[in-house]
């Protein structure tokens, strides 16, 4: 495959030489000219609405275009050098073997004017502004010849937006009964309103908010389209009068609140399996073959909210499908209702669902080169195996094995290389049940928003850094999930232990712990008992500034010290042990929080602030290395590399010490973002970054490392810097530049500006997703 794709790109390149002198249009038919790209989009119209923004970028896309050879999906920017084009030209009329050989495997079609028919773009265009209130909008084109070819032209749109149209009234007529009350009870949550500019998906929006209303109400068989408006635009200019009413034709059944009545459930292992056996209840069957159902029915029923005798709701139905599927069970969860009799009387809906058990295995091998924000790189390999419904009750199994080789190469603000070779490997096992398996059945018979699970996982990790040491790390965790409301979501580990073996050390790395106890601690053989809480706030998806905020708290070594205390020994004694080893003693705060403001036209303004404190006491005078603080890289300070800043005014004597020691206990870090779109799916940002590290306590190895407070503004690395982005719908691409501003120590220039060097503090990132 990969000499296929070399030689595919040399027959490209040797296409490209051939063809540089070949026309583009040679080869068009007589009468037809090439569509070169948009000369613009012009609005003619000095007054901007408020509801400008959405509607251009919706005439926009109706009047865009592609022409040959674009730029990341650019209707006006393209690829200058048209190969395909130009072989099609040289080639549409060649009979011979190797000239129909070139056009069926390199031509690439012209993109004629008669072909994006401009005018029906313009009419589409023109429908949107009536559909958006603008009543007398109007949309010209006009083609733009080329002087020097007269088969290349372009196109030009005109706009004439004419005045906007708003909301008068929006009145409901004609529905009766419980039907009109239920309507006016919840009139107040209309999406149209008085004042609103006329909007045709708005009013669309507010009919199918009215069928929800309805079917979360009973009414089983109402739909958007039982309803019809009927607008009034001529009897008071610039307002329209809107009236929403039932459909004269509507069936009998529409207005009707229907109960959810029996359960049948079907259980197949394949879409083709066959019904053999059942287990019947008062209002529950289980159907399934082979002798026993291939997954326990109370495994995943638990959480479902449709319940017999209960009115039959919309919302009911959706999540409890949605809570199925989320499982990762089924290939197919679906629900279907039908009345239990044809009798005019029946207000009872049998419930059927149907599922189909997803392959039992997923395995998955995953190999990379990876090229790190952190200037480490190297290759790796993941192989990965699921089983699921492993013991009939939908529980996950996983296991994964792991391996890597890393160099780093990099340079701080001082212009100093390092170079660090390090291999890691390792696995970890995992089972996941779709329920909380507390003691006592705690929580048992609460209802979640979602499905909750817990976990249960036991890895080991490897990691040798060449020249320093090799460290065994082996981590065991029960951890609880589960979402509250629809917002907000938790996390509980109450049992989460790692266990650190420093081993085969050098001599280099012991002179360097002989020199900083603080970070011999650190990283000395160690047990960490920890309990972990991470509390997560997310919008509302359709919110216009929505915000996402993360609090985790971890405390290690507290409860095992307080059973010491109870044992005789004091909470704040030294070298306390665990299995022969000590343990960290230590509470950790971390915090993040960004909000994203939307300006309109693709553009955005997100700000960012993590901030975190880690208190290391009683049998600790310092926290594991793993848990300490830093800041540098693709997702936080760009102008700088992963720990090359901090702690407080400190700086490292070398790189090859500083990952070691520029960690802290206390984070402080907020980000800046300008989001904008350049063309196409290309988009670009430009940022600004601050933040740096400190300690708790005095660490005479590390002079200047205390926060202080008078100092703050000044003690915070900046740096600033510009990025591109291509958005492939379900992968960001993204490169970033950063330039450094400040950095929090002494380089020998005074002012706030004290790089030494420009070139000492950028820092190009290259990176998958938003930084944050």
């Amino acid at each position: 495959m990969k000499k296929k794709s070399c030689l595919h790109g040399l027959i490209m390149a040797a296409a490209a030489v051939m063809t540089a002198a070949c026309s583009t249009t040679s080869g068009l038919p007589e009468g037809e000219v090439l569509y070169t790209g948009l000369k613009g989009i012009v609005y003619t119209d000095s007054v901007r609405y408020a509801n400008f923004d959405d509607v251009s970028t919706e005439v926009d896309a109706a009047l865009a275009c592609e022409p040959n050879g674009a730029l990341l999906g650019s209707s006006s920017l393209k690829n200058p050098l048209q190969t395909g084009l130009r072989i099609w030209n040289r080639y549409v009329n060649d009979t011979t073997a190797f000239g129909r050989w070139m056009f069926d495997h390199f031509a690439s079609e012209p993109v004629l004017l008669s072909n994006v028919n401009p005018g029906m773009r313009a009419l589409v265009a023109t429908n949107i502004l009536k559909a958006n209130g603008y009543f007398k909008g109007r949309v010209e084109h006009k083609q733009i010849i080329s002087e020097h070819n007269k088969k290349k032209g372009k196109i030009e749109y005109n706009i004439s937006l004419g005045p906007l149209s708003v909301i008068d009234t929006l009145k409901y007529l004609g529905f009766r009964g419980d039907a009109d009350s239920l309507i006016r009870a919840h009139e107040a949550g209309a999406l149209v309103k008085t004042g609103d500019p006329f909007s045709v998906s708005k009013l669309d929006a507010e009919r199918t908010r009215l069928s929800n209303l309805m079917r979360n109400n009973g009414y089983y068989y109402y739909r958007p389209a039982y309803a019809t408006y009927i607008a009034d635009s001529v009897s008071t200019p610039g307002r329209v009068e809107v009236h929403l009413q039932p459909v004269t034709d509507m069936p009998r059944e529409a207005m009707k609140k229907w109960y959810l009545g029996k359960l049948r459930i079907q259980l197949k292992r394949t879409m083709q399996e066959q019904i053999t056996d059942s287990t019947v209840f008062k209002v529950l069957s289980v159907h399934y073959a082979n002798g026993r159902p291939p997954i326990r029915p109370s495994a995943f029923l638990r959480d479902i909210k449709l319940r017999p005798r209960k009115l039959y709701s919309l919302d009911d139905a959706n999540e409890s499908a949605s809570v199925l599927n989320s499982l990762g069970l089924f290939s197919v969860a679906n629900f279907t209702f039908a009345p239990r009799d044809t009798s005019a009387a029946c207000d009872t809906l049998d419930m059927t669902l149907n599922c189909v058990l997803d392959k039992p295995y997923d395995a998955s091998i995953e190999a990379n080169y990876a090229i790190k924000s952190n200037d480490r790189t190297g290759p790796g390999l993941v192989l990965g195996l699921t089983k699921r419904n492993a013991f009939r009750g939908g529980e996950k199994l996983n296991v994964n094995l792991k391996g890597s080789y890393e160099w780093q190469t990099g340079r701080n603000v001082k212009g100093q290389n390092s170079r660090i070779n390090s291999y890691e490997y390792g696995a970890d096992v995992s089972i996941e049940y779709p329920r909380l398996e507390t003691p006592f059945h705690l929580f048992s018979r609460h209802r979640f928003y979602a499905p909750p699970s817990t976990l249960f996982s036991l890895s080991g990790d490897v990691l040798n850094r060449a020249e320093y040491f090799k460290m065994l790390t082996v981590t065991g965790a029960v951890t609880y999930k589960f979402q509250a409301t629809a917002h907000s979501r938790h996390e509980l580990s109450p049992f989460l232990l790692d266990y650190n073996v420093l081993s085969n050390t050098t001599p280099k790395f012991d002179s360097i712990m002989n020199a900083n106890p603080a970070i011999y601690v650190s990283m000395r053989n160690q047990f960490v008992p920890k309990i972990k809480y991470t509390y997560t706030y997310t919008s509302q998806a359709s919110a216009r500034n929505p915000i996402y905020w993360e609090t985790t708290v971890t405390e290690a070594g507290n409860l095992l010290s307080l059973a010491y205390m109870a044992a005789g020994e004091k909470f704040s004694q030294k070298e306390k042990h665990l299995f022969n080893n000590p343990f960290a003693q230590f509470v950790k705060i971390n915090t993040n929080f960004r909000k994203t403001w939307s300006l309109g036209g693709k553009q955005q303004l997100v700000g960012h602030v993590a901030a975190g404190v880690l208190w290391a006491f009683g049998n600790s005078t310092r926290a594991p290395y793993s848990e300490q603080f830093y800041v540098g890289g693709a997702n936080s300070i760009r102008a700088f590399t992963i720990r090359s800043i901090g702690p407080g005014n400190y700086v490292a004597p070398s790189s090859n010490y500083s990952y070691l020691d520029q960690t802290g206990d206390i984070k402080f870090e907020a980000n800046l973002e300008y989001r904008f779109n350049i063309f196409g799916s290309l988009n670009g940002a430009v940022f600004l970054d601050a933040g740096n590290i400190w300690l708790l306590k005095k660490d005479e190895a590390r002079p200047d490392a205390m926060l202080k407070p008078a100092r703050f503004f000044r003690q915070l690395a900046t740096g600033t810097g510009a990025g591109l982005r291509y958005d492939m719908d379900f992968l960001v691409i993204r490169l970033d530049l950063g330039i450094g501003i400040h950095v929090p120590y002494d380089t020998g220039r005074s002012g706030y500006y004290n790089i030494p060097r420009f070139g000492d503090a950028l820092g190009l990132h290259f990176a998958i997703g938003y930084p944050f």
